[in-house]
């Protein structure tokens, strides 16, 4: 098949993902900073669901995410496109003695309409990025309008277009082809562990657009617009202070317009009519 037919990309998605599973918690998948990140999508979803709410994970990694919210109290169907990824969600369920409150199945996330229990969910999430990588986001929201009950939420952080520190940084090293990644307007190949990862970059209403049918947009706001994304630790390791000032601005600004369209990511909140 070409490289360009969805399956052979999907294909090579999971070959890299399964390729970093077993060390996917340490540096590469949850350094300092993309802890920091994790904690705001927390903060977000602890907002947005009912103490006891049965949870959608899309995209679940390692299972950090459905975990914690399982210690909560939630019960949590953890999907992930890697069996490897999968496999470490439901080990860490286990260690925690939470196997009854987390599910850990192998379903990508363009593959949902393959899960049972139309409205049966009070709610979805993905964290970090897994949406970036499915070809056709329609069909994932059509899927999580079957799956959701009648109000239901979804709290997405999906990689950005805009990212400031992004194009500060590679502008600096004189690297413009790497600049203009993100701007593309399909899927671009990202190395990870020599393999290959298909990525799309999305603004926030060209993701919110994909949804538009199902789903009212209830908030967006950027994520690491002033927090430097996960790839500028030093200045965590160098300048605290000054980190964590950048965070507090983040936190405070990040949902005003302009300001809300840009950062490494965005974090969407969008309820089904």
């Amino acid at each position: 098949m070409s490289r360009n037919d969805p399956l052979t990309r999907l294909a090579d998605t999971r070959a890299a993902f399964d390729s970093v599973a077993a060390g996917y918690d340490g540096p590469r998948g949850n350094n300092a900073l993309i802890q920091d990140m994790r904690a705001e999508m927390w903060r977000w979803l602890d907002l947005s669901f009912a103490s006891g709410s049965r949870l959608l994970d899309v995209g679940c990694g390692t299972g950090l995410d459905a975990v914690r919210l399982a210690r909560r109290g939630h019960h949590v169907v953890a999907t992930d496109w890697s069996p490897e990824m999968v496999a470490r969600t439901a080990a860490r369920a286990r260690e925690e003695t939470l196997s009854e409150r987390v599910e850990a199945r192998v379903v990508g996330a363009h593959e949902l309409a393959r899960l049972e229990g139309a409205g049966t969910f009070d709610g979805g999430y993905s964290n970090l990025g897994p949406l970036n990588c499915v070809p056709d986001l329609t069909e994932v929201s059509a899927a999580c309008a079957r799956l959701l009950r009648p109000g239901g939420v979804l709290v997405f952080t999906v990689i950005g277009r805009l990212c400031p520190w992004e194009i500060a940084h590679y502008l600096r090293r004189g690297r413009w082809s790497r600049v203009r990644v993100r701007f593309a307007r399909e899927a671009v190949p990202v190395s990870m562990n020599q393999h290959t990862i298909w990525t799309r970059y999305y603004t926030p209403r060209e993701f919110q657009r994909s949804f538009a049918r199902h789903f009212t947009l209830v908030h967006y706001r950027g994520l690491c617009v002033f927090a430097p994304p996960p790839y500028l630790s030093v200045l965590r390791e160098e300048h605290r202070p000054l980190y964590e000032w950048l965070w507090r601005m983040d936190r405070h600004t990040a949902g005003w317009p302009v300001l809300s369209a840009q950062g490494d990511h965005f974090l969407m909140v969008m309820r089904k009519r």
